[in-house]
């Protein structure tokens, strides 16, 4: 089999938006190659145990398993993260709330900063990785995704982020924090999405909040205001469907210059508001 051939197989087997797309990142993983290698190399030949190992990509992801869990890292932002089934898969969509918190601390010269749920430690290492003489901190209550995004640190060679477990803010030592960020779970508990695409390999744990989905928002919003300087800044991501709620929880709480954000398909993603 070579390059051509494996394109191929996935374009006959695979029933993804971007079957080709799909083999392309397989083989890119399995041969160490990038795409433009593969391009140029079409008739380039797999051994026989590169085969075996490709086919059994192409069932996986037949089955519906993310991409990024059968080759085990995912882009985002600037940076290569390791991926595993204990955390959410980082999304394109939440490089808005990155963006959000780079342009609020662009007015410091140097703030702390924290991501409660931090997963891959995307949003904190993506903060972290722009800002360096910043204090960032980030802390999930899941040991296993703790000991992921500090691998991750470690990858991207990024010096000045603490990383810990903890309950939301429970064993948060630190106060007056400039910025706090969260892309917490959000999805009401038997929301029909949970047993659709990617959502269905990934952890209810960073999915899925008790009540109507916001409880865990509320929890952050009540909670943070005891750990935000005068000014402060909470960004929350959250669904596209949720933005009326989220300003409505941040309001009631106190919450100044409250806004929704809107992605790049024009919807409610990224809600903010400051503690005045």
């Amino acid at each position: 089999m070579n390059i051509s051939d494996a394109i191929e197989l996935a374009k006959n087997s695979l029933f993804s938006e971007s079957p080709a797309v799909d083999a392309e990142y397989l083989l890119s993983k399995l041969l160490n190659k990038n795409f433009t290698w593969l391009k140029t190399w079409p008739d380039y030949q797999l051994s026989n145990q590169q085969e075996a190992e490709y086919r059994a990509m192409v069932e996986r992801r037949k089955s519906g398993e993310p991409i990024a869990y059968i080759t085990g890292e995912k882009a985002f932002w600037t940076l290569l993260l390791e991926t595993n089934p204990s955390t959410l898969i980082p999304r394109p969509e939440t490089e808005l709330l990155v963006e959000q918190a780079l342009s609020f601390l662009s007015q410091y010269q140097t703030a702390k900063v924290l991501d409660l749920g931090t997963g891959t430690g995307a949003i904190a290492l993506a903060i972290a990785s722009e800002r360096p003489t910043d204090k960032v901190y980030a802390c999930d209550y899941n040991q296993q995704a703790v000991e992921l995004a500090l691998r991750n640190a470690e990858k991207n060679q990024i010096k000045n982020a603490t990383i810990f477990q903890s309950d939301w803010l429970n064993n948060v030592d630190e106060s007056s924090f400039e910025l706090i960020v969260s892309n917490p779970p959000y999805v009401a508990e038997g929301d029909p999405h949970l047993e659709r695409g990617d959502l269905r390999f990934e952890p209810d744990g960073a999915l899925v909040a008790s009540g109507d989905g916001l409880d865990d928002i509320r929890r952050i919003v009540s909670n943070a205001v005891g750990y935000l300087c005068h000014g402060g800044k909470l960004m929350l991501e959250h669904g596209f469907e949720q933005g009326d709620q989220v300003r409505k929880i941040l309001i009631d709480a106190s919450y100044r210059d409250v806004i929704t954000v809107q992605d790049l398909a024009g919807l409610d993603r990224v809600t903010l508001g400051s503690l005045s």
